[in-house]
């Protein structure tokens, strides 16, 4: 029996681990659809190499950063490692490779290629495992402390701090430095539209995030005997609420409706195994209608040119969640209780303020010593043909 359950957890994290996986490619569509027809290529071929470098810099040292373990041994020793051990590693790396994969968005369309992936090294290999570590982990007993102090620890079930605040947030200064895109924002004061190049692909890339999310938060589990059923139904009732709330606050806007179950999703990630499913659709709807508002401010009215708004998607959504489960998981709104608003509050602020410095050292540095963005020409020529040689699609056909 204890074999049978043994594999069945392996099972169970690695069919997570490839549904996590497969958000990626939903990430990498939401991008394409999103950015001009010039930059698509660069997009798709942004997220699978960030993907193998996350995989590189989580392996050799991200991994040990955050869990204090490592695989330089020999193989035979591996092998004495139970599978599930190893294959949790990949279901984690999925996470780490989500937070690069978040930035993208935000720095699309004017960002330089091998700078980009250097960051990504950098920030899955130090900045996010090192508040991993810390929420996950136990790391420098700040889960102990909050425990003491306000009697429950930080709850964030499947990242919504973790991952996705972390990931806004590294985003935020990353976007700041860079700059607007080029004819984005007029002298004259005026705002240039640039509108998605795929309403399709964006959908597409949705689609996929919302479908690979139910591997995110339910196989956050970790192990098959402790699936919830309710962590899937509050996932569900928060990407309902969003959606309805973004088609509402956006007025029927494609790009709003696509990204609200997205902004309900993130939401809902840390106290997915806590609240009610009336609470989740509230987490859900205040996450949708938050990313409908701040998107717009952002754009129009502080002229920060996030181009699929991760920073109120995944940054503000993400902090909204994790204060969210302090309130909605409380006994007192219909959850389940052993969580504390503050312990909340104060882990929320230490991820902050770790991804915004860790994010401004990482860009800043590379700003400074071998520069961010692509120069004007190669901006205006898209990334498609500036980095990659190639368009994804020919303007025209051979004659012969």
């Amino acid at each position: 029996m204890e074999a049978y359950k043994s594999s069945s957890d392996v099972l169970f994290i690695l069919l997570g681990a490839i549904m996590v996986l497969a958000m990626h490619a939903g990430f990498a569509f939401l991008e394409v659809g999103t950015v001009r027809k010039k930059n698509q290529v660069n997009a798709l071929v942004k997220i699978l190499t960030d993907f193998a470098v996350s995989t590189l810099a989580y392996f050799f040292i991200g991994y040990g950063v955050a869990y204090g373990v490592h695989f330089f041994t020999g193989a035979d020793t591996l092998l004495e490692k139970s599978g599930y051990e190893l294959t949790k590693f990949f279901f984690l790396l999925t996470f780490a490779a989500a937070i690069p994969a978040i930035i993208s968005g935000g720095i699309a369309e004017r960002a330089r290629f091998q700078p980009q992936l250097a960051a990504t090294f950098f920030i899955v290999g130090f900045v996010y495992p090192f508040f991993e570590g810390i929420a996950w982990n136990q790391a420098f007993g700040i889960q102990a402390w909050l425990k003491a102090t306000f009697g429950a620890e930080f709850h964030d079930f499947a990242g919504s701090i973790v991952v996705h605040a972390m990931g806004g947030w590294i985003a935020l200064p990353a976007v700041l430095l860079l700059g607007a895109r080029h004819g984005r924002y007029l002298r004259t004061g005026a705002i240039s539209a640039h509108p998605p190049s795929s309403i399709p692909f964006l959908a597409l890339g949705a689609w996929i995030l919302i479908v690979g999310w139910f591997g995110f938060n339910v196989m956050s589990a970790q192990t098959l005997d402790k699936v919830s059923g309710l962590v899937a139904l509050n996932s569900l009732m928060a990407m309902v609420g969003g959606t309805l709330a973004a088609l509402a606050a956006g007025k029927n806007d494609p790009g709003f409706v696509h990204n609200g179950p997205l902004a309900g999703l993130v939401a809902v990630c840390a106290g997915s195994d806590l609240m009610h499913p009336l609470g989740a659709l509230v987490v859900g709807g205040v996450a949708g209608a938050l990313f409908v508002v701040m998107f717009t401010l952002t754009q129009n009215r502080w002229k920060i040119d996030d181009v699929l708004g991760v920073w109120p998607l995944h940054g503000l959504c993400g902090t909204w969640g994790g204060l969210a489960a302090g309130i909605f998981g409380s006994h007192a709104l219909g959850g389940l209780g052993g969580v504390a608003f503050m312990s909340q509050l104060v882990m929320t602020l230490i991820a902050i303020a770790i991804a915004v410095v860790g994010g401004g050292v990482v860009y800043g540095a590379l700003k400074a010593f071998v520069g961010l963005r692509l120069d004007q020409e190669e901006e205006y020529n898209g990334a498609d043909l500036s980095i990659h040689r190639i368009t994804s699609t020919p303007e025209r056909e051979p004659n012969w």
